[in-house]
């Protein structure tokens, strides 16, 4: 009657990536690779987020327009 398979099988190989992952912050270094990493993810991304942000910002305005109506607020030259 439903005997099962037993208890759940531990896997080493998944074990010992837990425990790596888990102290990976004890064996952290500063390579060329973690600069290029850290600069693009904390000031070359963030800043061309807020560019991209600030410059469209009201740039189109949805309110009450009809079919064929431009969205743009500002006009081209």
């Amino acid at each position: 009657m439903g005997h099962g398979h037993g208890p759940l099988k531990v896997d080493p190989a998944i074990e010992r990536f837990d425990i790596m992952r888990e102290n990976a912050y004890l064996h952290f270094r500063w390579t060329p690779r973690t600069v290029k990493t850290a600069i693009f993810g904390f000031i070359v991304f963030p800043v061309a987020t807020y560019y991209i942000a600030d410059r469209y910002y009201r740039h189109w305005n949805w309110v009450g327009k009809l079919k064929g109506e431009s969205l743009t607020v500002y006009k081209s030259q």
